[in-house]
């Protein structure tokens, strides 16, 4: 951005365009871009607070650790951005990066877990992390941690420590594997916190009935089933834990029943999502898109956010194809004017989730946007995402063969073929001939 204020000819051009001498310079770096206090640019005014707020009192120099901190943030796309953070108040963030560069507490993750776990301080350790300062974190395991600390305080001792091996041992680590494979959401962390929660309920059901989980009989797992009048589908993970760690060994819960596929939104209301998705423009352009990643191409949110830009691919013509799984699809019109809009407007960071590579940037640095985010909004405008995905599986089952599907789209095999039954083709004779 540059302040456009001499002439040539028809066109308006800046002092440099012009061969003169700028009067909007900064008298410290000469750029015009980013003008913001009297004859200096808002970038000159950052790295001038930054020097001071991340100075090590030892050295006089910006701390050794936090270097990479002042490089992202003096080097971020609009510096203006940063110089609000740092005036913003209650200014949390600014005055621990203070206190870390004085050395009057560490740089760790030990010190934001003494911390109230709130939007200041994991931006801060998101940031931190994002330009290599501290380790990757997932702050939904994170805060997990201090929540079944708080969850078994009021318990027995013995209860207290066998529902804390359940959630260490086993719900903590699905979360990390999620977390290692980019799967770990916001709804697997609810139904994580579900399965804890149930594990002590049913632990109290059996105290009250003078037994305990290493002395529980079948009968008193169905008594209990009995009690609570569900099928025991969130015991399921307690009760195998409870055979795999050889607590009981007597206990079995059925395996629960697989609902075949069903479809509850018909074809006439998928298109007329797909419509106000491709016209409306009170909807966000992000939303839009994943909106229409679903309603077209059966998406699941959860893989949308995580999507890459090397996933999305732009031809000479302007074409605009991209790869859920191995095949590269071509997008349709007004989709692909959407997703190249995106691309070339991706809005302004101040932090390192540019580089990150991520599709539909989060909030916080170096993560991408939360599957709540665009879920929430789509229902807000009447399109539920899972039923409208059902409906999409559904039409695309009937117009292709299930291996084809399977492969463009990122299903697996039986999922695929649990949808083309359902959809009533066969395409046997389509597999044979491919086998050949």
């Amino acid at each position: 951005m540059r302040p456009l204020a001499w002439r040539r000819g028809e066109t308006v051009v800046c002092a440099s365009c012009a061969g003169v001498e700028s009067i909007f310079g900064c008298r410290e770096c000469g750029r015009e871009d980013h003008p913001y206090g009297h004859n200096r640019c808002a970038r000159c005014f950052l790295r001038e607070r930054l020097s001071d707020l991340l100075a090590d009192p030892t050295t006089g120099q910006i701390h050794r650790q936090l270097r990479p901190v002042f490089d992202e943030l003096v080097n971020s796309e609009r510096p203006q951005t940063g110089l609000w953070w740092l005036r913003k108040k209650p200014g949390i963030g600014p005055q621990l990066l203070g206190q870390m560069a004085c050395g009057a507490v560490d740089i760790s993750h030990d010190t934001f877990r003494t911390l109230p776990s709130d939007r200041a301080h994991d931006y801060l350790r998101s940031l931190l992390v994002a330009v290599g300062v501290l380790e990757p974190f997932d702050i939904r395991i994170e805060r997990m941690l201090p929540w079944i600390e708080d969850i078994v305080a009021e318990l027995p001792a013995e209860d207290a420590a066998l529902i804390r091996r359940f959630a260490h041992w086993q719900v903590l680590r699905g979360m990390r594997k999620a977390a290692r494979e980019d799967r770990l959401t916001k709804s697997m962390a609810d139904a994580c916190r579900r399965r804890i929660r149930v594990a002590i309920e049913f632990v109290g059901f059996l105290a009250r009935h003078d037994a305990s989980a290493a002395t529980a009989t079948q009968d008193l797992l169905e008594r209990y089933q009995e009690h609570v009048g569900r099928m025991l589908n969130h015991e399921y993970a307690f009760i195998v834990w409870l055979r795999q760690s050889r607590t009981n060994t007597k206990l079995r819960v059925p395996d629960v029943p697989q609902s075949p596929p069903s479809v509850t939104v018909s074809d006439t209301q998928r298109w007329a999502a797909v419509e106000r998705l491709l016209h409306d423009t009170t909807v966000r352009r992000y939303t839009r898109i994943a909106g229409l990643l679903t309603l077209l191409f059966a998406q699941p949110l959860s893989r949308i956010v995580a999507m890459r830009t090397s996933q999305v691919a732009i031809t000479d013509d302007r074409a605009v194809h991209v790869t859920f799984s191995k095949i590269p699809v071509q997008m349709p019109p007004l989709l692909d004017d959407l997703i190249r809009e995106h691309l070339e407007h991706r809005g302004k960071s101040l932090y390192a989730s540019r580089g990150t590579g991520w599709l539909f940037r989060g909030g916080n640095p170096a993560a991408h946007l939360a599957t709540e985010n665009i879920r929430s909004q789509l229902v807000a405008i009447g399109i539920k995402p899972y039923e409208n995905r059902k409906a999409t599986l559904f039409h695309l089952s009937g117009d292709m063969p299930a291996p084809v599907l399977a492969e463009l789209l990122g299903l697996t095999d039986k999922n695929a073929a649990d949808w083309a039954r359902l959809a009533a083709r066969d395409w046997t004779a389509y597999i044979a001939e491919r086998a050949r």
